[in-house]
């Protein structure tokens, strides 16, 4: 059971609290009782959206991208993997359907909040309902009070555990003159003339 002061903590840093932050509370909190709090590398977190969840899931367990055990893939699904290097454990989370229905349906009836104003130029003009707001607060308290196997399904995962993040020798691109990761610059002799180019001078 998270504490208030994780709670305030987590939406401090998301810096709202809404539906999408409630999911990544929900498996951070799941994560850090069944992996622990990742206090260097020993626990990688796995996300397959860059939805508000992920900032819960980056404060609760202490995965970041700095430390390089924090691994975005983009997926687009509310899924989340945890493992543990000392001994391979590892489980995704997947976050059930009715409840991403229920989210869906929330979000339409926001975007409905603003509507054509008649104007010949189509101009959207806000049209608030007070409704929404209720509908909003109804699915964060949903999914921060129902029983965690109401809000996601938890399962093992066979996967190779992501290697432990490396320090990369930085070298100058030859067009732009800025130091870039060894790991991202070029350097063929038929693309770039055996010039060493970073990502952005050889696009």
């Amino acid at each position: 059971m998270l504490t208030q002061q994780q709670l305030d903590g987590a939406i401090a840093f998301h810096g709202h609290c809404c539906p999408g932050l409630a999911f990544g509370i929900r498996a951070g909190e799941w994560a850090v009782r069944e992996f622990g709090h990742a206090e260097d590398e020993e626990i990688v977190a796995v996300v397959e959206n860059d939805s508000c969840a992920v900032d819960a899931i980056q404060y609760l367990t202490g995965c970041t991208f700095g430390k390089g055990n924090f691994v975005f893939l983009d997926y687009g699904k509310m899924a989340f993997s945890f493992f543990r290097r000392s001994d391979g454990k590892a489980a995704r989370l997947v976050a059930k359907h009715d409840l991403l229905a229920d989210l869906r349906e929330q979000e339409s009836l926001r975007d409905e909040e603003r509507e054509p104003s008649g104007e010949k130029d189509s101009t959207l003009v806000p049209h608030p309902s007070p409704l929404v707001p209720d509908l909003r607060q109804q699915m964060i308290d949903r999914v921060l009070q129902s029983d965690f196997d109401a809000v996601f399904s938890a399962c093992p995962v066979q996967i190779t555990m992501p290697e432990k993040a490396k320090i990369h020798k930085s070298i100058p691109c030859d067009a732009c003159g800025e130091m870039t990761m060894g790991t991202r610059i070029l350097c063929d002799s038929e693309l770039t003339g055996g010039r060493n180019l970073c990502i952005p001078c050889r696009e």
